[in-house]
Protein backbone atom coordinates (compact mmCIF):
# COMPACT_ATOMS: atom_id res chain seq x y z
CA UNK A 1 0.00 0.00 0.00
CA UNK A 2 1.30 3.45 -0.90
CA UNK A 3 2.34 5.60 2.04
CA UNK A 4 0.35 8.79 2.40
CA UNK A 5 2.45 11.86 1.71
CA UNK A 6 2.15 14.86 3.99
CA UNK A 7 0.03 17.40 2.14
CA UNK A 8 1.39 20.94 1.89
CA UNK A 9 -0.83 23.76 3.15
CA UNK A 10 -4.13 23.35 1.34
CA UNK A 11 -6.83 25.91 0.68
CA UNK A 12 -5.72 28.13 3.54
CA UNK A 13 -8.21 30.79 2.47
CA UNK A 14 -11.90 29.93 2.21
CA UNK A 15 -13.05 29.45 -1.35
CA UNK A 16 -15.46 31.83 -3.05
CA UNK A 17 -19.02 31.48 -1.84
CA UNK A 18 -17.95 29.66 1.31
CA UNK A 19 -20.25 29.32 4.31
CA UNK A 20 -19.93 32.07 6.93
CA UNK A 21 -17.65 31.35 9.88
CA UNK A 22 -19.03 30.03 13.16
CA UNK A 23 -18.60 33.36 14.97
CA UNK A 24 -20.52 35.16 12.23
CA UNK A 25 -23.27 32.54 12.33
CA UNK A 26 -23.53 32.77 16.12
CA UNK A 27 -23.83 36.53 15.84
CA UNK A 28 -26.68 36.18 13.38
CA UNK A 29 -28.45 33.54 15.46
CA UNK A 30 -28.12 35.64 18.60
CA UNK A 31 -29.50 38.87 17.17
CA UNK A 32 -32.07 37.90 14.53
CA UNK A 33 -35.70 37.19 15.37
CA UNK A 34 -36.80 33.82 14.02
CA UNK A 35 -40.22 32.41 13.34
CA UNK A 36 -39.05 28.83 13.86
CA UNK A 37 -36.10 27.32 15.71
CA UNK A 38 -35.50 23.68 14.79
CA UNK A 39 -33.44 21.84 17.38
CA UNK A 40 -31.99 18.72 15.81
CA UNK A 41 -30.15 18.34 12.51
CA UNK A 42 -31.20 14.84 11.59
CA UNK A 43 -33.32 14.36 8.50
CA UNK A 44 -36.58 15.23 10.32
CA UNK A 45 -35.21 18.58 11.44
CA UNK A 46 -33.47 19.20 8.14
CA UNK A 47 -36.51 18.55 5.97
CA UNK A 48 -38.70 20.70 8.24
CA UNK A 49 -36.18 23.56 8.08
CA UNK A 50 -36.06 23.23 4.29
CA UNK A 51 -39.82 23.32 3.85
CA UNK A 52 -40.25 26.08 6.43
CA UNK A 53 -37.67 28.27 4.69
CA UNK A 54 -39.32 27.58 1.33
CA UNK A 55 -42.63 28.76 2.80
CA UNK A 56 -41.15 32.15 3.70
CA UNK A 57 -40.50 31.66 7.41
CA UNK A 58 -37.35 32.90 9.15
CA UNK A 59 -35.78 29.60 10.19
CA UNK A 60 -32.84 28.61 12.38
CA UNK A 61 -31.60 25.04 12.85
CA UNK A 62 -29.00 23.81 15.35
CA UNK A 63 -27.62 20.42 16.32
CA UNK A 64 -25.46 19.33 19.23
CA UNK A 65 -23.38 17.19 16.88
CA UNK A 66 -22.95 17.08 13.15
CA UNK A 67 -25.80 17.24 10.66
CA UNK A 68 -27.06 13.66 10.21
CA UNK A 69 -24.42 12.70 12.77
CA UNK A 70 -26.45 9.99 14.49
CA UNK A 71 -29.49 8.01 13.32
CA UNK A 72 -29.83 9.75 9.95
CA UNK A 73 -26.43 8.49 8.74
CA UNK A 74 -26.89 5.04 10.26
CA UNK A 75 -29.71 3.73 8.07
CA UNK A 76 -29.74 0.85 5.61
CA UNK A 77 -29.24 3.45 2.83
CA UNK A 78 -32.48 2.44 1.11
CA UNK A 79 -35.19 4.37 -0.71
CA UNK A 80 -37.94 1.78 -0.77
CA UNK A 81 -41.63 1.20 -0.80
CA UNK A 82 -41.49 -1.21 2.12
CA UNK A 83 -42.12 -4.70 0.82
CA UNK A 84 -42.59 -6.11 4.32
CA UNK A 85 -45.46 -3.67 4.95
CA UNK A 86 -47.59 -5.78 2.62
CA UNK A 87 -47.51 -8.41 5.38
CA UNK A 88 -49.65 -6.11 7.54
CA UNK A 89 -51.97 -5.05 4.74
CA UNK A 90 -50.58 -1.51 4.56
CA UNK A 91 -51.24 -1.27 0.84
CA UNK A 92 -51.83 2.48 0.76
CA UNK A 93 -48.62 3.11 2.72
CA UNK A 94 -46.58 1.09 0.23
CA UNK A 95 -48.12 2.97 -2.70
CA UNK A 96 -47.34 6.32 -1.06
CA UNK A 97 -43.78 5.22 -0.31
CA UNK A 98 -43.31 4.27 -3.96
CA UNK A 99 -44.44 7.73 -5.05
CA UNK A 100 -41.89 9.37 -2.75
CA UNK A 101 -39.14 6.95 -3.75
CA UNK A 102 -39.63 7.70 -7.42
CA UNK A 103 -39.83 11.45 -6.81
CA UNK A 104 -36.53 11.50 -4.91
CA UNK A 105 -34.75 9.19 -7.33
CA UNK A 106 -35.92 10.88 -10.53
CA UNK A 107 -37.05 14.44 -9.85
CA UNK A 108 -35.38 15.62 -6.65
CA UNK A 109 -31.98 13.96 -6.36
CA UNK A 110 -31.05 11.66 -9.26
CA UNK A 111 -27.42 12.56 -8.56
CA UNK A 112 -27.66 11.09 -5.06
CA UNK A 113 -29.97 8.09 -5.54
CA UNK A 114 -29.74 5.05 -7.77
CA UNK A 115 -32.01 2.13 -8.69
CA UNK A 116 -31.22 -1.25 -7.18
CA UNK A 117 -32.53 -4.69 -8.13
CA UNK A 118 -33.39 -6.97 -5.22
CA UNK A 119 -33.38 -10.76 -5.17
CA UNK A 120 -35.50 -12.58 -2.57
CA UNK A 121 -34.13 -16.13 -2.32
CA UNK A 122 -36.61 -18.89 -1.54
CA UNK A 123 -34.95 -21.77 0.31
CA UNK A 124 -36.37 -25.15 1.22
CA UNK A 125 -37.94 -24.84 4.66
CA UNK A 126 -37.91 -21.02 4.57
CA UNK A 127 -40.68 -18.85 6.04
CA UNK A 128 -42.24 -18.13 2.62
CA UNK A 129 -42.81 -20.19 -0.50
CA UNK A 130 -41.99 -19.22 -4.08
CA UNK A 131 -45.65 -18.72 -5.02
CA UNK A 132 -46.27 -16.37 -2.10
CA UNK A 133 -43.14 -14.29 -2.72
CA UNK A 134 -43.79 -14.24 -6.45
CA UNK A 135 -47.27 -12.87 -5.82
CA UNK A 136 -45.84 -10.44 -3.27
CA UNK A 137 -43.27 -8.89 -5.61
CA UNK A 138 -45.87 -8.69 -8.39
CA UNK A 139 -48.24 -6.81 -6.07
CA UNK A 140 -45.35 -4.63 -4.91
CA UNK A 141 -44.50 -3.61 -8.47
CA UNK A 142 -48.20 -3.09 -9.22
CA UNK A 143 -48.35 -0.55 -6.37
CA UNK A 144 -45.63 1.42 -8.18
CA UNK A 145 -47.78 1.25 -11.34
CA UNK A 146 -45.17 -1.08 -12.87
CA UNK A 147 -42.94 1.94 -13.52
CA UNK A 148 -39.91 -0.09 -12.41
CA UNK A 149 -40.85 -3.27 -14.22
CA UNK A 150 -42.89 -6.26 -13.13
CA UNK A 151 -41.95 -8.30 -10.10
CA UNK A 152 -41.26 -11.88 -11.12
CA UNK A 153 -39.45 -15.10 -10.24
CA UNK A 154 -36.20 -16.36 -11.79
CA UNK A 155 -34.14 -19.53 -11.50
CA UNK A 156 -31.31 -19.99 -8.99
CA UNK A 157 -28.83 -20.34 -11.87
CA UNK A 158 -29.82 -16.96 -13.32
CA UNK A 159 -29.56 -15.28 -9.92
CA UNK A 160 -26.14 -16.81 -9.23
CA UNK A 161 -24.77 -15.24 -12.42
CA UNK A 162 -25.64 -11.80 -11.07
CA UNK A 163 -24.63 -12.52 -7.47
CA UNK A 164 -21.73 -14.99 -7.52
CA UNK A 165 -21.66 -15.16 -3.71
CA UNK A 166 -25.30 -16.33 -3.53
CA UNK A 167 -25.65 -19.58 -1.61
CA UNK A 168 -27.44 -22.03 -3.91
CA UNK A 169 -27.78 -25.05 -1.60
CA UNK A 170 -31.50 -25.80 -1.13
CA UNK A 171 -32.35 -22.71 -3.19
CA UNK A 172 -35.71 -23.24 -4.89
CA UNK A 173 -36.31 -19.94 -6.69
CA UNK A 174 -35.59 -16.22 -6.50
CA UNK A 175 -38.20 -13.45 -6.53
CA UNK A 176 -37.16 -10.14 -8.12
CA UNK A 177 -38.25 -6.57 -7.46
CA UNK A 178 -36.89 -3.04 -7.84
CA UNK A 179 -36.17 -0.35 -5.25
CA UNK A 180 -33.45 2.24 -4.73
CA UNK A 181 -30.55 3.26 -2.52
CA UNK A 182 -28.52 6.32 -1.57
CA UNK A 183 -25.74 7.63 0.63
CA UNK A 184 -27.87 8.93 3.51
CA UNK A 185 -25.25 11.35 4.87
CA UNK A 186 -24.78 12.99 1.46
CA UNK A 187 -28.55 13.23 0.92
CA UNK A 188 -28.93 14.92 4.30
CA UNK A 189 -26.12 17.40 3.63
CA UNK A 190 -27.59 18.40 0.29
CA UNK A 191 -30.93 18.98 2.01
CA UNK A 192 -29.21 21.20 4.58
CA UNK A 193 -27.72 23.13 1.70
CA UNK A 194 -31.18 23.44 0.13
CA UNK A 195 -32.54 24.82 3.41
CA UNK A 196 -29.73 27.40 3.56
CA UNK A 197 -30.29 28.41 -0.07
CA UNK A 198 -33.95 28.96 0.85
CA UNK A 199 -32.90 31.30 3.66
CA UNK A 200 -32.36 29.14 6.78
CA UNK A 201 -29.51 29.81 9.22
CA UNK A 202 -27.83 26.64 10.46
CA UNK A 203 -25.10 25.65 12.91
CA UNK A 204 -23.87 22.20 13.87
CA UNK A 205 -21.90 21.25 16.98
CA UNK A 206 -24.02 23.70 18.99
CA UNK A 207 -25.53 22.15 22.11
CA UNK A 208 -28.76 23.30 23.75
CA UNK A 209 -28.07 23.96 27.43
CA UNK A 210 -31.51 25.30 28.28
CA UNK A 211 -34.74 26.68 26.89
CA UNK A 212 -35.94 30.27 26.93
CA UNK A 213 -39.42 31.01 28.28
CA UNK A 214 -41.72 34.00 27.94
CA UNK A 215 -44.90 33.90 29.98
CA UNK A 216 -44.55 30.16 30.44
CA UNK A 217 -44.11 29.47 26.72
CA UNK A 218 -40.92 28.22 25.09
CA UNK A 219 -39.55 31.06 22.96
CA UNK A 220 -36.00 30.02 22.19
CA UNK A 221 -32.95 28.21 23.49
CA UNK A 222 -29.60 28.77 25.18
CA UNK A 223 -26.69 27.17 23.35
CA UNK A 224 -23.00 26.44 23.70
CA UNK A 225 -20.70 26.16 20.70
CA UNK A 226 -18.77 22.93 21.17
CA UNK A 227 -15.98 24.26 18.98
CA UNK A 228 -14.81 26.94 21.41
CA UNK A 229 -17.25 26.96 24.32
CA UNK A 230 -18.90 30.25 23.31
CA UNK A 231 -22.39 30.68 24.74
CA UNK A 232 -25.26 32.37 22.93
CA UNK A 233 -29.03 32.23 22.60
CA UNK A 234 -31.68 32.12 19.89
CA UNK A 235 -35.14 33.67 20.09
CA UNK A 236 -38.04 32.21 18.09
CA UNK A 237 -41.81 32.39 18.05
CA UNK A 238 -41.96 28.61 17.89
CA UNK A 239 -39.47 25.88 18.82
CA UNK A 240 -39.51 22.43 17.20
CA UNK A 241 -37.84 19.56 19.02
CA UNK A 242 -36.53 17.20 16.32
CA UNK A 243 -33.75 15.58 18.33
CA UNK A 244 -34.60 11.98 17.47
CA UNK A 245 -33.50 9.59 20.25
CA UNK A 246 -33.01 12.63 22.53
CA UNK A 247 -36.53 13.98 22.02
CA UNK A 248 -37.64 13.16 25.58
CA UNK A 249 -34.47 14.71 27.03
CA UNK A 250 -35.42 18.05 25.50
CA UNK A 251 -39.06 17.62 26.48
CA UNK A 252 -37.93 17.34 30.10
CA UNK A 253 -36.17 20.71 29.73
CA UNK A 254 -39.61 22.10 28.94
CA UNK A 255 -41.43 20.08 31.61
CA UNK A 256 -39.44 18.12 34.17
CA UNK A 257 -42.40 15.80 34.68
CA UNK A 258 -42.95 14.96 31.00
CA UNK A 259 -43.71 11.26 30.55
CA UNK A 260 -41.72 9.21 28.03
CA UNK A 261 -43.20 9.53 24.54
CA UNK A 262 -41.01 7.20 22.47
CA UNK A 263 -39.16 3.92 22.53
CA UNK A 264 -35.97 3.07 20.71
CA UNK A 265 -34.93 0.17 18.53
CA UNK A 266 -31.30 -0.45 17.62
CA UNK A 267 -30.33 -1.33 14.08
CA UNK A 268 -26.73 -2.49 13.51
CA UNK A 269 -24.92 -2.91 10.19
CA UNK A 270 -21.59 -4.23 8.91
CA UNK A 271 -19.59 -3.02 5.91
CA UNK A 272 -17.30 -5.51 4.16
CA UNK A 273 -14.99 -5.55 1.17
CA UNK A 274 -16.56 -7.48 -1.70
CA UNK A 275 -14.93 -10.63 -3.03
CA UNK A 276 -16.82 -10.49 -6.35
CA UNK A 277 -19.02 -8.08 -8.34
CA UNK A 278 -22.69 -7.90 -7.30
CA UNK A 279 -25.31 -6.85 -9.85
CA UNK A 280 -28.20 -7.12 -7.39
CA UNK A 281 -28.92 -6.97 -3.67
CA UNK A 282 -30.20 -9.83 -1.54
CA UNK A 283 -33.24 -9.47 0.73
CA UNK A 284 -33.46 -12.73 2.65
CA UNK A 285 -36.50 -13.49 4.83
CA UNK A 286 -35.54 -14.41 8.39
CA UNK A 287 -39.05 -15.01 9.65
CA UNK A 288 -42.56 -13.84 8.80
CA UNK A 289 -41.73 -10.17 9.44
CA UNK A 290 -37.96 -9.68 9.29
CA UNK A 291 -35.65 -9.48 6.30
CA UNK A 292 -31.86 -9.30 6.31
CA UNK A 293 -30.13 -7.35 3.55
CA UNK A 294 -26.88 -7.83 1.66
CA UNK A 295 -26.48 -4.64 -0.36
CA UNK A 296 -23.79 -3.63 -2.84
CA UNK A 297 -23.07 -0.05 -1.73
CA UNK A 298 -20.16 2.35 -2.31
CA UNK A 299 -18.08 -0.46 -3.89
CA UNK A 300 -18.53 -2.40 -0.65
CA UNK A 301 -21.10 -4.83 0.79
CA UNK A 302 -23.52 -3.63 3.47
CA UNK A 303 -25.08 -6.25 5.74
CA UNK A 304 -27.92 -5.83 8.24
CA UNK A 305 -29.94 -4.97 10.04
CA UNK A 306 -30.83 -5.93 13.59
CA UNK A 307 -33.99 -4.79 15.36
CA UNK A 308 -34.02 -4.91 19.14
CA UNK A 309 -35.30 -2.68 21.91
CA UNK A 310 -32.72 -0.22 23.25
CA UNK A 311 -32.97 1.45 26.65
CA UNK A 312 -29.46 2.87 27.16
CA UNK A 313 -27.98 6.30 26.53
CA UNK A 314 -28.42 7.14 22.82
CA UNK A 315 -24.89 8.53 22.78
CA UNK A 316 -23.54 5.08 23.70
CA UNK A 317 -25.20 3.04 20.96
CA UNK A 318 -22.67 0.81 19.20
CA UNK A 319 -22.23 -2.50 17.44
CA UNK A 320 -21.57 -5.33 19.87
CA UNK A 321 -19.99 -8.71 19.35
CA UNK A 322 -23.48 -10.18 19.62
CA UNK A 323 -24.66 -7.90 16.79
CA UNK A 324 -21.78 -8.98 14.57
CA UNK A 325 -22.54 -12.64 15.21
CA UNK A 326 -26.23 -12.14 14.47
CA UNK A 327 -25.66 -10.18 11.25
CA UNK A 328 -23.11 -12.65 9.88
CA UNK A 329 -25.24 -15.62 10.95
CA UNK A 330 -28.36 -14.27 9.25
CA UNK A 331 -26.40 -13.28 6.13
CA UNK A 332 -25.06 -16.83 5.93
CA UNK A 333 -28.56 -18.04 5.04
CA UNK A 334 -28.01 -16.70 1.52
CA UNK A 335 -24.36 -15.55 1.25
CA UNK A 336 -21.36 -17.85 0.84
CA UNK A 337 -18.93 -18.15 3.73
CA UNK A 338 -15.95 -16.70 1.84
CA UNK A 339 -17.75 -13.34 1.59
CA UNK A 340 -18.53 -13.35 5.32
CA UNK A 341 -15.00 -13.58 6.70
CA UNK A 342 -14.46 -11.20 9.60
CA UNK A 343 -11.21 -10.15 7.94
CA UNK A 344 -13.31 -8.43 5.26
CA UNK A 345 -15.14 -6.17 7.73
CA UNK A 346 -14.03 -2.56 7.29
CA UNK A 347 -16.60 -0.77 9.43
CA UNK A 348 -19.66 -1.28 11.60
CA UNK A 349 -22.31 1.17 12.73
CA UNK A 350 -25.53 1.24 14.70
CA UNK A 351 -28.43 3.67 14.76
CA UNK A 352 -31.60 4.07 16.77
CA UNK A 353 -35.07 3.96 15.27
CA UNK A 354 -37.47 6.27 17.08
CA UNK A 355 -40.82 4.54 17.51
CA UNK A 356 -44.07 5.66 19.16
CA UNK A 357 -44.25 4.63 22.81
CA UNK A 358 -46.16 1.47 23.68
CA UNK A 359 -45.83 -2.28 24.02
CA UNK A 360 -45.09 -4.87 21.38
CA UNK A 361 -42.28 -6.15 19.19
CA UNK A 362 -40.23 -3.30 17.73
CA UNK A 363 -39.89 -5.19 14.43
CA UNK A 364 -43.68 -4.92 13.98
CA UNK A 365 -44.02 -1.31 15.16
CA UNK A 366 -45.18 1.33 12.69
CA UNK A 367 -42.54 3.73 11.34
CA UNK A 368 -44.89 6.68 11.63
CA UNK A 369 -44.20 10.34 12.36
CA UNK A 370 -45.80 11.77 15.49
CA UNK A 371 -46.05 15.48 16.37
CA UNK A 372 -46.92 16.46 19.96
CA UNK A 373 -47.17 19.77 21.83
CA UNK A 374 -45.70 20.25 25.30
CA UNK A 375 -46.84 22.29 28.29
CA UNK A 376 -44.73 25.25 27.16
CA UNK A 377 -45.87 25.14 23.54
CA UNK A 378 -42.77 23.42 22.20
CA UNK A 379 -43.58 20.97 19.45
CA UNK A 380 -41.82 17.61 19.30
CA UNK A 381 -41.59 15.47 16.18
CA UNK A 382 -40.35 11.91 16.15
CA UNK A 383 -40.41 8.79 13.98
CA UNK A 384 -40.72 8.32 10.26
CA UNK A 385 -38.46 6.81 7.63
CA UNK A 386 -35.87 8.12 5.17
CA UNK A 387 -37.82 7.36 2.01
CA UNK A 388 -40.59 9.79 2.93
CA UNK A 389 -38.43 12.62 4.27
CA UNK A 390 -40.00 15.20 1.93
CA UNK A 391 -43.50 14.09 2.86
CA UNK A 392 -42.58 14.35 6.54
CA UNK A 393 -41.43 17.95 6.04
CA UNK A 394 -44.73 18.86 4.39
CA UNK A 395 -46.72 17.04 7.08
CA UNK A 396 -44.97 18.88 9.92
CA UNK A 397 -45.45 22.23 8.20
CA UNK A 398 -49.14 21.55 7.69
CA UNK A 399 -49.47 20.81 11.41
CA UNK A 400 -47.63 24.04 12.27
CA UNK A 401 -50.02 26.02 10.08
CA UNK A 402 -53.01 24.53 11.92
CA UNK A 403 -51.82 25.35 15.44
CA UNK A 404 -54.37 27.27 17.55
CA UNK A 405 -53.62 30.97 17.60
CA UNK A 406 -51.40 30.69 14.51
CA UNK A 407 -48.09 31.29 16.35
CA UNK A 408 -46.26 31.46 13.03
CA UNK A 409 -48.62 34.09 11.68
CA UNK A 410 -50.70 33.99 8.53
CA UNK A 411 -48.02 35.00 6.04
CA UNK A 412 -46.65 31.47 5.67
CA UNK A 413 -46.94 30.10 2.14
CA UNK A 414 -49.19 27.01 2.19
CA UNK A 415 -47.47 23.74 1.37
CA UNK A 416 -49.95 23.24 -1.46
CA UNK A 417 -48.56 26.34 -3.16
CA UNK A 418 -44.92 25.21 -3.09
CA UNK A 419 -43.27 23.09 -5.81
CA UNK A 420 -43.99 19.43 -5.14
CA UNK A 421 -40.65 18.24 -6.50
CA UNK A 422 -38.13 20.98 -5.77
CA UNK A 423 -34.70 19.56 -6.68
CA UNK A 424 -31.80 19.40 -4.28
CA UNK A 425 -28.59 21.33 -5.03
CA UNK A 426 -26.39 19.68 -7.63
CA UNK A 427 -29.37 18.25 -9.53
CA UNK A 428 -27.95 16.65 -12.67
CA UNK A 429 -27.51 13.37 -14.48
CA UNK A 430 -24.54 11.66 -12.80
CA UNK A 431 -23.62 10.06 -16.13
CA UNK A 432 -23.46 13.47 -17.80
CA UNK A 433 -21.42 14.94 -14.94
CA UNK A 434 -18.97 12.03 -15.08
CA UNK A 435 -18.54 12.49 -18.83
CA UNK A 436 -17.90 16.23 -18.40
CA UNK A 437 -15.38 15.69 -15.61
CA UNK A 438 -13.41 13.26 -17.74
CA UNK A 439 -13.70 15.33 -20.91
CA UNK A 440 -12.62 18.49 -19.09
CA UNK A 441 -9.55 16.73 -17.75
CA UNK A 442 -7.64 18.03 -20.76
CA UNK A 443 -7.88 21.55 -19.29
CA UNK A 444 -4.96 22.91 -17.22
CA UNK A 445 -4.52 20.69 -14.22
CA UNK A 446 -4.14 16.94 -13.61
CA UNK A 447 -6.19 14.34 -15.46
CA UNK A 448 -9.03 13.09 -13.25
CA UNK A 449 -9.21 9.35 -12.69
CA UNK A 450 -12.43 7.64 -13.84
CA UNK A 451 -13.29 6.33 -10.36
CA UNK A 452 -12.87 9.81 -8.87
CA UNK A 453 -15.05 11.33 -11.59
CA UNK A 454 -17.81 8.78 -10.96
CA UNK A 455 -17.55 9.29 -7.21
CA UNK A 456 -17.83 13.07 -7.47
CA UNK A 457 -20.75 12.86 -9.89
CA UNK A 458 -22.77 10.52 -7.64
CA UNK A 459 -22.07 12.42 -4.40
CA UNK A 460 -22.22 16.05 -5.53
CA UNK A 461 -23.96 16.13 -8.91
CA UNK A 462 -23.16 19.34 -10.79
CA UNK A 463 -21.44 20.72 -7.67
CA UNK A 464 -18.63 18.32 -8.57
CA UNK A 465 -17.42 20.97 -11.02
CA UNK A 466 -16.66 23.26 -8.07
CA UNK A 467 -14.44 20.56 -6.61
CA UNK A 468 -12.80 19.96 -9.97
CA UNK A 469 -11.98 23.67 -10.20
CA UNK A 470 -10.27 23.54 -6.81
CA UNK A 471 -8.22 20.58 -8.02
CA UNK A 472 -7.29 22.36 -11.26
CA UNK A 473 -6.19 25.49 -9.40
CA UNK A 474 -4.03 23.58 -6.91
CA UNK A 475 -2.54 20.25 -8.08
CA UNK A 476 -2.09 19.16 -4.46
CA UNK A 477 -5.86 19.15 -4.10
CA UNK A 478 -6.15 16.72 -7.02
CA UNK A 479 -4.26 14.04 -5.08
CA UNK A 480 -6.11 11.16 -3.45
CA UNK A 481 -6.66 11.35 0.28
CA UNK A 482 -5.82 7.63 0.41
CA UNK A 483 -4.44 5.65 -2.53
CA UNK A 484 -7.18 3.01 -2.22
CA UNK A 485 -10.16 5.41 -2.28
CA UNK A 486 -11.52 7.73 -5.00
CA UNK A 487 -11.68 10.84 -2.79
CA UNK A 488 -9.31 13.74 -3.43
CA UNK A 489 -8.06 16.50 -1.12
CA UNK A 490 -10.25 19.08 -2.83
CA UNK A 491 -13.23 17.37 -1.18
CA UNK A 492 -11.76 17.93 2.27
CA UNK A 493 -11.32 21.65 1.59
CA UNK A 494 -14.81 21.78 0.09
CA UNK A 495 -16.28 20.01 3.14
CA UNK A 496 -14.59 22.54 5.39
CA UNK A 497 -15.63 25.65 3.47
CA UNK A 498 -19.01 24.66 2.01
CA UNK A 499 -20.39 21.74 4.03
CA UNK A 500 -19.97 22.76 7.69
CA UNK A 501 -17.32 20.12 8.45
CA UNK A 502 -15.74 20.93 11.80
CA UNK A 503 -14.32 17.63 13.07
CA UNK A 504 -12.34 14.89 11.37
CA UNK A 505 -15.24 12.42 11.53
CA UNK A 506 -17.50 14.99 9.85
CA UNK A 507 -15.26 14.63 6.79
CA UNK A 508 -14.21 10.99 6.89
CA UNK A 509 -17.48 9.43 8.05
CA UNK A 510 -20.18 11.63 6.50
CA UNK A 511 -18.80 13.80 3.69
CA UNK A 512 -16.58 11.10 2.20
CA UNK A 513 -16.43 7.30 2.31
CA UNK A 514 -12.95 6.94 3.85
CA UNK A 515 -14.21 5.59 7.18
CA UNK A 516 -16.65 3.06 5.79
CA UNK A 517 -13.87 1.72 3.56
CA UNK A 518 -11.65 1.28 6.61
CA UNK A 519 -9.16 3.82 5.25
CA UNK A 520 -9.30 6.49 7.96
CA UNK A 521 -5.77 5.69 9.10
CA UNK A 522 -4.05 7.78 11.83
CA UNK A 523 -2.01 9.46 9.10
CA UNK A 524 -5.13 10.37 7.10
CA UNK A 525 -6.87 11.64 10.24
CA UNK A 526 -3.91 13.84 11.17
CA UNK A 527 -3.75 15.40 7.72
CA UNK A 528 -7.49 16.02 7.59
CA UNK A 529 -7.35 17.63 11.04
CA UNK A 530 -4.61 19.95 9.82
CA UNK A 531 -6.62 20.98 6.75
CA UNK A 532 -9.71 21.61 8.88
CA UNK A 533 -7.66 23.88 11.12
CA UNK A 534 -6.41 26.00 8.23
CA UNK A 535 -9.58 27.92 7.56
CA UNK A 536 -9.03 31.54 8.45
Amino acid sequence: MTTLQRVPALGTHPTAGANPGRAETRELLGHAAYDLLVIGGGILGITTAWHAAQSGLRVAMVDAGDFAGATSSASSKLLHGGLRYLQTGAVRLVAENHVERRAVSRDVAPHLASPLTFYLPVYKGGPHGAAKLGAGVFAYSALSAFRDGVGHVISPARAARDVPELRTDQLRAVAVYEDGQMNDARMALMTVRAAVEAGATVLNHAEVTGLRFTGGRVTGAELRDRADGAEFGVDARLVLNATGPWVDHLRRMEDAGAAPSIRLSKGAHLVLRRTAPWKAALATPIDKYRITFALPWEDMLLLGTTDEAYEGDPADVRVTESDIGQILGEAALSVRDQQLSRDLITYSFAGLRVLPGGPGDTAKAKRETVVTEGRGGMLSVAGGKWTTFRHIGRTVMNKLAELPGHPLGTGMEPMSELPRKAPLPGFASPQAVTHRLLADGTAPGPLMAPDTARHLATHYGSLAFDIARLANEDPELARRVHPDAPEIWAQVVYARDHEWALEVDDVLRRRTTLTIRGLDTPEVRDEVARVLGERA
